[in-house]
């Protein structure tokens, strides 16, 4: 085996060849140690050094990712599925991928996030994984669901929402992703070239979505399939107040009133 240098060359060599017979995939600090009989602060420089090197990855604080083997003359770089999968493993919690990722994955926008967004139920903020950089938005339990599990290249799944999960994740994250108004054209778009996925919407909003999102998707699909019935399940969810509410969110609430839908069509 070739090292990268004279100070990755015994101590690595021996613990790629123990990694190796055991065929382990992710390694805590505090588990090598006493197998290659050195000190913690021999372990941690080791795990430090191969880190950096880019050998292996640090998943987080204490936890590494391993390649199957020493990536021969280059970095190990495993792709987010992979990532994601043992993470989320670690932390003993769920994730989704949501936003601008999940919008280019359905075709609704053609950009290429450079960031992958994701709700889930345990980190917050933005964290670079290896070569990869990652917005962790953390929401209570009840908020992850309507999935769908893509396998990757990897042989690992990744977990993206329903398309109408993300339609619907469009207008409930607005703020967040700057999704609307070209949410609603979206929206309108694949209920044009597949009508089933309306009653799909009214699901995952019924459920997922809050009173807002609930009112102006309601607003949305009683323009675009009038059928009065499909929306009682929304029309249910709302409640009585006499407030109203912007159909474009950051726009002059100026225009017409949609009292069924609490909406001022602003656009």
């Amino acid at each position: 085996m070739k090292s990268k240098g004279p100070e990755l060359g015994n101590l690595s060599s021996r613990f790629f060849a123990f990694i190796q017979l055991k065929k382990l995939d992710i390694v805590h600090t505090g588990e090598i140690a006493p197998i290659l009989g050195i000190s913690t602060s021999q372990e941690r420089d080791l795990f430090r050094r191969l880190s950096d090197a880019g050998w292996i990855l640090r998943l987080k604080r204490g936890v590494y990712l391993l390649p199957p083997r020493i990536p021969a003359g280059g970095k190990y770089s495993p792709g987010a599925a992979m990532i994601l999968q043992k993470l989320m493993k670690e932390v003993s919690g769920r994730y989704q991928i949501c936003g601008p990722s999940a919008f280019n994955f359905y075709g609704l926008d053609d950009q290429i996030p450079s960031v992958t967004c994701l709700y889930n139920n345990r980190i917050s903020g933005k964290k670079t994984i290896g070569s990869l950089a990652f917005q962790f938005i953390k929401v209570a339990d009840e908020r992850l669901g309507a999935i769908n599990a893509v396998r990757s290249r990897e042989d690992s799944n990744i977990i993206y929402p329903s398309k109408a999960r993300t339609l619907m994740d469009a207008v409930y994250d607005w703020s967040r992703f700057n999704s609307l108004p070209r949410g609603y054209d979206w929206i309108k778009g694949e209920i044009k070239n597949e009508p089933v996925i309306a009653s799909e919407l009214i699901k995952v909003t019924a459920k997922y979505g809050n009173m807002a999102t609930i009112r102006r998707i309601g607003y949305l699909l009683d323009t675009l399939i009038r059928k009065p019935r499909m929306m009682n399940k929304l029309q249910g969810r709302i409640s009585t107040s006499s407030s109203l509410i912007p159909w474009i969110p950051g726009r002059s609430a100026k225009g017409t009133i949609n009292r069924k839908w609490g909406i001022i069509v602003n656009g």
